[in-house]
């Protein structure tokens, strides 16, 4: 029994196993991944918490993250503001996916394949919806890589791009193990190229001492800085379980969870106060100003590789969680081949986003790919710790469970009412809601879908048997 057969009865006679496959035997195993959906069944887990750290830590490390925390400064708010505005954002988006992230190890499945146990049926929409963030993030993150690359080799920003997105699809493609080892020798290399970078930085550049902008304008400022910080930690929540699913069922949780929270926190907050910092130095030609920055030469060349290594490593998780999300909405691809698709499909869209005002687009990206994400955490936490109450204790055992399905409406009923809900709350370029005219742009669309969907779902939940 497996969760892909779970909703999908006639699955189970089909001969082949497109779900299934070769699994990465132990740490340093590069050879390709095939096996897709199906839980990772105990016996061939390995590994430890502790390389948690460095899967969340490296891909974080890119020019986006940079990019994002350039928003606070370009709203008018002073540097001290911004910052408390970022990490306030970005912890309470990193706590959801440390959480979710200690499901992996207790299961052997990825986060998109577990939220059938909640949606049911129904699971094929927030899985639509995680692989097209899954392209999206290719895009805010490929677009910086590939013109890092294009620079870098004095190339056409399309070649450039086309063969970030190449690299990625080929680490896509090799899967769990092969992304895993990259991560832990990018963190420590990106890490001296980020630090060499602040080095720069504090040398060249001074942040705002004095906001632009006060009272209700100021607070709505802070608030939708805290809410893109919170976007951007948050997006990882979808995919959290994906890289935890080969630890054994003994790996610690709570040190599981602090790894994450640590490596997505940490990350994050320092490419965003590097933005912040360098605010008029970064602008829609971010890796320009990288190489302008450090000089050029030999040490701009070496921030330029490290930019579009960042890229490598980022994307290369889209496309791996983008493969399982496609699986999980029922599409029968290998996962190699869904994972070499969500590149692919990729490439248009970096290129729509530099051939107009990137600044706009890229906010704009950036929140509507996540707007869906609160509500998604809600409702499977809530389905998650029912069951865990209704277990008593005893370990989590996927056949049992997916043998109780739920219905697919109340799950999805209160996904639809909840995202209803936050759009008076939010503030877009394309779009304010009258609440966040009313608020000065601040956008609450985030804890407001998060609260609706518990106010709706969880009443619906606890009628159900567990």
């Amino acid at each position: 029994m497996s969760l892909p057969h779970a909703h999908d009865a006639a699955a189970v006679a089909e001969p082949e196993h497109v779900f299934d496959g070769r699994m990465p035997a132990a740490s340093g195993d590069l050879r390709m991944e095939a096996r897709g959906i199906t839980p990772v069944p105990e016996d061939a887990r390995y590994g430890s918490p502790g390389r948690l750290f460095t899967v969340w830590f490296a891909p974080n490390l890119t020019m986006t993250g940079v990019f994002t925390g350039t928003v606070g400064a370009a709203l008018g708010l002073d540097f001290a503001t911004a910052l408390l505005a970022v990490v306030l954002g970005t912890v309470l988006g990193a706590i959801p996916t440390a959480y979710l992230g200690t499901w992996g190890s207790q299961t052997g499945a990825g986060q998109l394949p577990l939220a059938q146990l909640a949606f049911g049926r129904g699971v094929t929409l927030p899985g639509t919806l995680q692989w097209l963030s899954s392209i999206a993030w290719d895009a805010l993150i490929g677009l910086f890589g590939g013109d890092a690359l294009a620079q870098l080799c004095g190339l056409p920003f399309w070649v450039g791009v086309l063969l970030m997105m190449a690299a990625q699809g080929v680490l896509g493609v090799l899967g769990y193990e092969a992304i895993h080892r990259l991560q832990t020798v990018m963190t420590f290399a990106l890490a001296a190229s980020f630090a060499a970078l602040a080095v720069k930085l504090l040398k060249g550049a001074q942040p705002a001492t004095a906001a632009t902008v006060h009272g209700a304008d100021r607070a709505g400022a802070f608030v939708l800085t805290c809410t893109v910080a919170l976007s951007l930690a948050l997006s990882w929540a979808p995919y959290a379980s994906d890289f935890s699913r080969y630890l054994p069922r003994s790996a610690s949780r709570p040190r599981m969870f602090w790894y994450t929270l640590l490596g997505v926190a940490v990350s994050f907050v320092a490419v965003q106060a590097l933005g912040l910092w360098g605010a008029a130095r970064f602008t829609d030609q971010t890796a320009r100003g990288v190489d302008d920055l450090l000089g050029g030469g030999a040490l701009g060349a070496f921030g330029l590789l490290a930019v579009a290594l960042a890229a490598l490593c980022s994307n290369a998780m889209n496309d791996y969680s983008g493969s399982l999300a496609l699986q999980t909405m029922g599409v029968r691809l290998p996962r190699p081949v869904a994972a070499a698709l969500a590149a692919v499909l990729g490439f248009p869209l970096v290129l729509w986003m530099h051939a107009a005002d990137t600044t706009a687009r890229f906010q704009n990206v950036l929140l509507f790919v996540g707007y869906w994400i609160p509500a998604f955490v809600a409702i499977v936490i809530v389905d998650w710790v029912v069951r865990a109450r209704a277990r008593g204790g005893r370990p989590v055992d996927l056949t049992a469970e997916t043998s109780r399905p739920q219905p697919w409406w109340p799950a999805l009923t209160a996904f639809v009412v909840a995202f209803a809900v936050a759009v008076p709350f939010m503030s877009t370029s394309l779009y304010v809601g009258p609440v966040a005219k009313a608020l000065h742009g601040a956008d609450l669309a985030y804890p407001v879908a998060f609260a609706a969907a518990l106010a709706v779902y969880a009443p619906l939940r606890a009628r159900r048997r567990p």
